[in-house]
C-alpha cells in the first residue's frame, strides 16, 4: 500500500470506526415473534437465540398505523468465508509440528481446493477468498477455478512475515495502520459485491503463540495459562513457546507499562491477525455479520472488541476448539458458541459449519408459522 504512511493514526481509535450498537429496544419485539412460531417455548434452543442476534442486526422492522411493530423479516443472508494467511517471526523457532513453508503451501492448497475449508465451502455452495496478508513466499494466484463455489484471491501483504515478537516488536506502527485499513477496504469490496455475513479464518506457522501471547496480555495472564499445544507440539516444544512467548510479555512490559489493544497488537500481533481485526471493525461498522472461527480469530475478535465494544453485538461465534486458551478468550466477550465438534485445525472450517446454522435461524424466524395464523394450540 504505498500510501501507508499517510493513514491516519484515527484509524487505531474507537472513534475512527463509528460502530453502532444493535437497536436493543427491538429485542422485546423480536422475542415475541419467536414465542408466537407454532412450537413450544424455548423449543428450538439455542437456535432461537441465534435468531434473535440475526434479527437485532438485519430485521427490518415496520409500525402500523396503531404505532405497533408488525412481523419482522431478517433480509437474506449471503456468506463469504474469508482465510486470512501470513508468516510470523517467532516462528523460526522450533516451536510447530511444521516448518514456516508450510504457509505458503497450503495458501497454494486452498488455491488448488484441497485443503479441508475447500471442501467444507463446496459442500454448502459458500463462496471462499483467500487474502495473502504477509507470506514469506508469494504464491501464484489460481488458475481457472474447478470447483462449483467461487474462490478469490487476492495478495495484499503487509511484509514476508512479521517479526520475532520474543525479541522484538512484531510490527511498526506503520505496518500495523496499513493491515487494519487493508483489511477494512477488502471488506468494502465483499459488501459492494452483496455479501452480508463473513465467516473469517486465517492460515499461519505460528500463529497460535502469537495469539496466545496477545490473549495473555489483554487479559493480563501469564504464556503458560494461554498456550496450547496448537495442531499437536511436544512438551518440548510447548514448553519453548511459552518462553519465547514470556520474554514478548515482559519486553512489553517493560516498555509499555499499560499498552493499548492496537499497542499490544503491534507488539505480539501478525499481519493476518492484524488484517482480521480490521476487518472485523469494518463489518461491525456496516451492521454485517462476522462469524466467528476458533482460537485465532476469536483474539483478533477480542483485539477488535476491546477497541469498540459495540463489535460484539455483530458477532456469532460459531464453536468451542480444543485449544487451551480459546475458551478464555471466549468468556472474556461473554461468548456461547453454536458447535463443540473438537476441532483445531483453523482455515475457518468451524465458521463454515456455523453457515448452515445460520441459515436455519433467519428461515425459522422469517417462514414459520405463527400461533395466530394457524389452528395450533400449545399449553
Amino acid at each position: 500500500m504505498s500510501s501507508s504512511d499517510s493513514i491516519s493514526d484515527q484509524i487505531l481509535t474507537q472513534e475512527y470506526w463509528q460502530i453502532s450498537p444493535v437497536d436493543s429496544q427491538l429485542r422485546t419485539a423480536i422475542r415475541a415473534q419467536i414465542d408466537q412460531k407454532t412450537k413450544p417455548l424455548g423449543a428450538l434452543g439455542e437456535l432461537e437465540t441465534l435468531a434473535e442476534s440475526l434479527a437485532l442486526i438485519f430485521a427490518s422492522p415496520s409500525s402500523s398505523s396503531e404505532g405497533q411493530i408488525n412481523q419482522m423479516q431478517i433480509s437474506p443472508i449471503t456468506p463469504c468465508v474469508m482465510v486470512f494467511a501470513a508468516d510470523h517471526g517467532i516462528g523460526q523457532h522450533p516451536i510447530s509440528i511444521a516448518p514456516q513453508a508450510v504457509t505458503a503451501e497450503m495458501v497454494a492448497n486452498f488455491l488448488r481446493g484441497g485443503a479441508a475449508i475447500n471442501c467444507l465451502c463446496e459442500s454448502m455452495g459458500a463462496d471462499i477468498h483467500i487474502v495473502d496478508a504477509g507470506v514469506l513466499t508469494k504464491t501464484a494466484a489460481p488458475r481457472q477455478n474447478q470447483t462449483t463455489s467461487q474462490l478469490q484471491f487476492t495478495e495484499q501483504r503487509v511484509d514476508f512475515g512479521t517479526q520475532d515478537l520474543s525479541a522484538q516488536a512484531a510490527m511498526t506502527r506503520v505496518q500495523l495502520k496499513q493491515a487494519l485499513a487493508l483489511g477494512e477496504k477488502i471488506m468494502e469490496q465483499k459488501f459492494n459485491h452483496g455479501y452480508t455475513a463473513i465467516a473469517f479464518g486465517e492460515m499461519g506457522i505460528g500463529n497460535t503463540s502469537s495469539a496466545s501471547a496477545i490473549l495473555a496480555a489483554l487479559l493480563g495472564l501469564t504464556a503458560s495459562q494461554t498456550s496450547g499445544m496448537g495442531t499437536g507440539i511436544t512438551d518440548t516444544q510447548l514448553a519453548l513457546k511459552i518462553e519465547l512467548i514470556d520474554k514478548g510479555l515482559a519486553r512489553v512490559q517493560e516498555q509499555l507499562p499499560s499498552p493499548s489493544p492496537m499497542d499490544i497488537l503491534q507488539q505480539l500481533g501478525g499481519f493476518e491477525i492484524a488484517q482480521l481485526v480490521g476487518a472485523m471493525l469494518a463489518c461491525a461498522a456496516a451492521k454485517k455479520l462476522i462469524i466467528v472461527d476458533g482460537f485465532i480469530v476469536s483474539v483478533a475478535a477480542l483485539v477488535a472488541y476491546s477497541v469498540a465494544p459495540a463489535t460484539r453485538d455483530y458477532m456469532v461465534f460459531a464453536h468451542t476448539s480444543a485449544e487451551q486458551g480459546h475458551s478464555l478468550a471466549l468468556d472474556a466477550m461473554q461468548a456461547k458458541p453454536l458447535l463443540n465438534l473438537g476441532l483445531r485445525l483453523g482455515e475457518g472450517t468451524g465458521a463454515a459449519l456455523a453457515i448452515p446454522l445460520v441459515k436455519a435461524a433467519a428461515a425459522f424466524f422469517n417462514d414459520m408459522a405463527t400461533l395466530d395464523t394457524v389452528s395450533v394450540t400449545i399449553d
